[in-house]
């Protein structure tokens, strides 16, 4: 009896035909083989999301702060901005890195101006004047003279065959010799009017050269000291002459650059015998402003960094690139921004009231900012300017180091290794994926075989069973 509850026990067991569902069985099994790998790529799939998405946010927050910074600083309104007393004289303007101060005088008496000279009239613009070619020499002119200026050198502009006067006009404008060329409809008729750059030696003579048997350059050439018609000269070239602070200056250009430390000039008009003036505003409201802005801004994005880089806590806790951008930071304050300022001028933002707190954070000493403006608002402004140094310049530079794929140790080589991880997990999954189930396909097919081989077991026991208890009967 007890080898018959035995075989009992085994055929309850597997069941009729088994009784067992040998696919769950084979896909509970494979499932179980790769289970804790798996598990261990998926929690590192997440944690590597985690980081990218903490650095990209810091990445993204800084990029716009920088940005919004650039484009304030670039409006001028943090510097002393210089204004004329009569603007229809000349536009002043700071070029750009420099800061101005004080006040000037401007008279000027003459603008600068540039060689106009006309054709003599022909039909149309389309009427054929003959091919060659048209050289301009450079230098001072007059209706009754030409002196040439040895430091230019003379251009010729070839003329194809049946050119017509606009094809002159388009000739000339092509080359760009330092004269345009236009067509103007008088009423005499089509005329070529050629225009030369301001300034006494950028005035021109015409000389022509023709191709036989297609004549009539030669009426577009001119040359006063020759013979030529004065009445086609409509304006000579020259110089512009003014006075700033009372000392007399020359130009050739009525856009006069920088004359003075943060003063542009371009004249537009004369006032000879009555001088304007020129002075400069105090910024240091807007400074003021823009310095509580800048703090809150900084703190915004160390809203980010700081608990992102939390030696317990954060994402980025040990990322190269990470506590580079904080540790930027923690010695923002004390970083000379300033290396060419003057002796007694502010060199870092410590000296206009910034400075870091124990959690990290930036705060601002009002007072000491009103101090740092009374006692030298040039050299405060000067720190606000989009030059080679200042607050731009330096925060600039510590965006550029953060984004900079070149650097392994920067934020942006950090992201990019996290996504280059992210695309080798998700291919180890795969890979553990198509593995597992490899192994389930197998033991699907080896447990089907084995199903059928224990089917026919249990008709043998079926059998035996039932011949038992026939002979038990029996007895």
């Amino acid at each position: 009896m007890t080898e018959t509850s035995s075989t009992s026990s085994i055929a309850t067991t597997l069941g009729a035909g088994s009784g067992i569902d040998m696919s769950a069985l084979a896909s509970q099994l494979s499932k179980a083989q790769y289970e804790d790998r798996i598990e261990r790529l998926n929690t590192r799939t997440d944690t590597l999301e985690a980081q990218i998405s903490s650095a990209s946010s810091i990445k993204n927050v800084l990029s716009q702060f920088v940005s919004a910074l650039g484009d304030r600083v670039r409006t001028g309104d943090l510097s002393p901005r210089p204004a004329i007393a009569n603007a229809s004289v000349a536009s002043v303007s700071s070029p750009l890195g420099t800061a101005g101060s004080g006040s000037y005088t401007l008279e000027v008496e003459t603008l600068a101006t540039g060689q106009r000279l006309s054709t003599p009239a022909f039909a149309s613009r389309d009427t054929a004047v003959g091919a060659g070619s048209l050289t301009f020499r450079f230098g001072s002119t007059t209706a009754s003279g030409f002196t040439a200026d040895g430091a230019q050198e003379p251009v010729t502009v070839e003329i194809p065959s049946g050119a017509t006067l606009a094809d002159v006009a388009s000739a000339i404008n092509a080359k760009k010799p330092g004269v345009t060329a236009y067509v103007a409809q008088t009423s005499s008729g089509a005329q070529l009017v050629l225009k030369g750059a301001e300034g006494q030696q950028n005035g021109f003579i015409v000389e022509a050269s023709e191709t036989p048997g297609e004549e009539g350059l030669a009426a577009l050439a001119w040359n006063p000291s020759s013979g030529g018609d004065p009445a086609r000269l409509l304006a000579t070239s020259g110089d512009a002459s003014y006075k700033l602070d009372g000392l007399q200056m020359t130009s050739a250009s009525n856009d006069l650059g920088e004359v003075a430390p943060g003063l542009a000039l371009k004249l537009s008009g004369t006032n000879s015998g009555a001088p304007t003036t020129i002075t400069f505003g105090n910024p240091a409201e807007n400074i003021t402003t823009m310095m509580g802005d800048l703090v809150q801004a900084l703190n915004q994005v160390l809203g980010e960094l700081l608990p992102a880089t939390d030696a317990l806590t954060g994402d980025l806790a040990r990322d190269p690139g990470a506590r580079a951008l904080r540790q930027a930071f923690s010695q923002l304050s004390s970083t000379v921004i300033m290396p060419n300022a003057p002796e007694g001028s502010p060199r870092t933002l410590a000296e206009l009231g910034l400075s870091t707190q124990r959690d990290g954070t930036f705060t601002l000493d009002s007072a000491q900012l009103s101090r740092a403006l009374a006692a030298d608002p040039e050299g405060v402004a000067a720190m606000f300017t989009p030059g080679l140094h200042g607050v731009y310049s330096t925060l600039y530079g510590i965006e550029r180091s953060a984004l900079s794929t070149a650097d392994p140790g920067s934020l942006a080589s950090s992201i990019a290794r996290y996504q280059a991880q992210t695309s080798d997990v998700a291919d180890a999954l795969t890979e553990v994926a198509d593995k597992q189930e490899a192994l389930r396909a197998s033991l699907a097919s080896r447990f089907t075989r084995a199903d059928s081989r224990i089917a026919a077991s249990q008709s043998t026991l079926t059998f035996l069973q039932q011949q038992i208890d026939a002979w038990n009967a029996g007895k």
